[in-house]
């Protein structure tokens, strides 16, 4: 599988996530409890891609694209944003106020974050890596998804070398607490190998 197609499963994953919690905003128990669980899936999602896109991605971004250090940059500001609104979703209570209004500032941000990788970035990093060189670094970011980090920790430099060190020991803690928490039933489905 390609970088690109990697991430645009991954995206399309989240795209639907948000479509559904976007017409899902009833205020029943039953509502609220599935909500909320959505909600941990997509942050789960999230932070796995996040984390991977961080280690990977941008550095060959950064590497092959003419330019790729400013698109670079403006799309990890985005993604520390979404972070924060991420961390903010996983600590609240779902249907509460502030649940509702962290979703409601990262539904739009998500949108326009994969709209800007999606029309800005990747055309360009088509145009600009070989196709075993993208087929390569997909491989390497499908292996990657499973040792990535489960929680936002906006806190974590969005380095390579920070995410090969502090990124690993975090993803071991979190996928601990995911194991004793039952937080694991949340997980999103893996796409297949291809």
């Amino acid at each position: 599988m390609d970088a690109l197609t990697f991430l645009r499963t991954d995206h399309e994953s989240v795209l639907g996530m948000l479509e559904s919690l976007e017409r899902g905003r009833g205020s029943g128990e039953a509502e609220v409890r599935a909500r909320g669980n959505m909600v941990t899936t997509l942050v789960i999602a999230e932070s796995q891609h996040e984390a991977i896109e961080e280690q990977f991605f941008w550095p060959e971004v950064r590497r092959t694209v003419p330019n790729g250090n400013d698109l670079a940059e403006q799309a990890i500001t985005q993604e520390g944003e979404a972070k924060r609104l991420l961390q903010r979703l996983k600590d609240c209570e779902p249907g509460s106020e502030v649940f509702e209004q962290a979703l409601t500032q990262f539904i739009p941000a998500a949108r326009a974050h994969i709209e800007f990788e999606q029309s800005q970035v990747w055309p360009r990093f088509a145009d600009a890596i070989p196709p075993e060189k993208s087929n390569e670094l997909g491989q390497k970011m499908a292996a990657a998804k499973a040792m990535a980090p489960t929680r936002p920790h906006p806190g974590t430099p969005p380095s390579p070398a920070a995410l090969k060190t502090v990124g690993m020991v975090a993803a071991v803690v979190d996928k601990i607490r995911d194991l004793i928490t039952g937080r694991r039933s949340h997980y999103p489905p893996t796409p297949p190998k291809g």
